[in-house]
């Protein structure tokens, strides 16, 4: 029966590089991995991106850099946790607990690297956009089915691949040549947009980077452009859950979206402590205490999550662990009680749903604005029609960097993922500010 192998899934190997990897005692490679997306601009800008309260008043709600900031600290504890279990028992090619750990921070701190402006409603704009708008489904006839797939299941995650082996370092085949096997990790769905996998993992354009991924940490093929999940990824899902299922909470009680008493019934009960309880009783302010609680709870369900990895560890080799770390735990029916609490009265609260569903279309309608702008642009340039003054003007406004590079083919399907590439990487506000500029109402 097939099995992965750790020395191959910590594999050390640069995306794109020809020098070989090498997991060095002074300075892990995973840890330049966290270096080189810390200082990356793509991480930069999540500072302004939206994790659940978009354009948010209050200073102290999450944003999508904190979120990715503490998603990376969880995901480190519990890869330094399972890391100690596996440099134990299997051959790890020289990799200690603390390079696990290593490699699954790195590859969290950019989990949400690819989001779109306003959340997840950014990615269900471009989608409807395009299979569901006449001006997206014009393109449809000038682009193959793969390249079709793309864009009707655009997702983040696909976007983000995108930015770690492509836009940011634009001139070295592999972009930031990011580990192996830390891209190995950050895929959560390891396939095309045609693939088994519900969501799209990369798009066309970068499918062979995904694949010298695949091979050099050994992951198993499914078919021609899927494969099975690197164990190390269902670490990443779990430190994910875990961090926006509790501190979403934290911030929905400290906007007074749910009432502080429940925070304290369902973390106390998720830490099924005493002492916990009887020290936060001590604790002058509301907020004091939901801090405490909330750090107490996470340290409790990385444990168990760390202990179901292990458990599981064998299914995960063998690729036939199909399921979330997190619904496998003793304080599963606790996770759920408040992930759904938080879809009914904080995802949807009526806050949220505004800026949110103008978000859908502030993002559509850049889309109309610039897709036949640079369509128009390149009609031109192929000496096939004439781009109008408008086409001119707002065709400047991209910046170098979204126009094709002299090795890819000016297809319509690259002119719509380079201005996606565009609009994705915006920040909230510079996303509203641009569109209202493009539509008149600011100058």
């Amino acid at each position: 029966m097939a099995c992965m192998e750790w020395k191959k899934l910590l594999s050390p190997h640069r995306l794109g590089s020809e020098q070989p990897g090498k997991i060095t005692p002074e300075r892990s490679p995973f840890q330049r991995d966290f270096d080189r997306i810390v200082f990356s601009g793509s991480f930069r800008r999540l500072q302004d991106k939206t994790q659940v309260f978009p354009l948010a008043q209050n200073d102290y709600v999450r944003t999508r850099l904190t979120h990715s900031l503490e998603t990376s600290s969880i995901a480190r504890s519990l890869g330094t946790a399972a890391g100690v279990f596996i440099c134990r028992e299997f051959d790890t090619g020289g990799a200690h607990p603390s390079d696990v750990g290593a490699a699954i921070a790195a590859a969290a701190l950019a989990h949400d690297i690819g989001n779109p402006p306003l959340g997840h409603a950014g990615e269900e704009a471009i989608r409807y956009w395009f299979t569901d708008t006449p001006e997206g489904q014009k393109l449809h006839s000038s682009m193959n089915d793969a390249e079709i797939s793309d864009i009707k299941k655009y997702d983040g995650n696909a976007q983000g691949f995108r930015i770690l082996s492509r836009l940011e370092m634009p001139d070295n085949h592999g972009g930031m040549q990011i580990t192996c096997a830390t891209l190995g990790s950050f895929a959560k769905y390891p396939g095309s947009s045609q693939s088994i996998w519900k969501k799209c993992g990369f798009f066309q354009q970068e499918a062979e980077l995904f694949a010298e991924v695949a091979r050099s940490c050994g992951m198993l093929e499914i078919s021609s452009d899927s494969w099975c999940r690197h164990p190390l990824s269902f670490l990443l899902e779990a430190a994910d859950d875990i961090a926006y299922l509790t501190v979403d909470f934290e911030d929905a009680s400290r906007l007074g979206m749910i009432d502080y008493s429940e925070l304290e019934r369902l973390y106390l009960a998720i830490i099924d402590s005493p002492r916990s309880t009887e020290y936060v009783r001590t604790l002058a302010t509301k907020e004091r205490k939901a801090e405490f609680l909330r750090a107490q709870a996470i340290g409790i369900l990385v444990r168990a999550a760390a202990d179901c990895f292990i458990k599981h560890h064998d299914e995960l080799m063998r690729g036939e662990f199909n399921g979330s770390l997190t619904e496998l735990i003793p304080q599963t029916p606790l996770l759920r009680e408040i992930r759904q609490r938080s879809v009914n009265d904080i995802y949807n609260h009526r806050s949220v749903a505004e800026v949110v569903g103008a978000g859908f279309e502030l993002v559509q309608g850049m889309l109309d604005i610039f897709v036949p702008c640079v369509n128009e642009m390149a009609m031109e340039h192929a000496g096939t029609g004439q781009a109008s003054y408008r086409s001119r003007r707002v065709s400047a406004l991209l910046p170098p960097l979204y126009y094709p590079r002299p090795d890819e083919t000016d297809s319509t399907y690259t002119r719509l993922l380079r201005v996606l590439d565009y609009i994705s990487g915006m920040t909230d506000r510079y996303a509203v500010n641009l569109y209202q500029k493009l539509k008149g109402i600011s100058l």
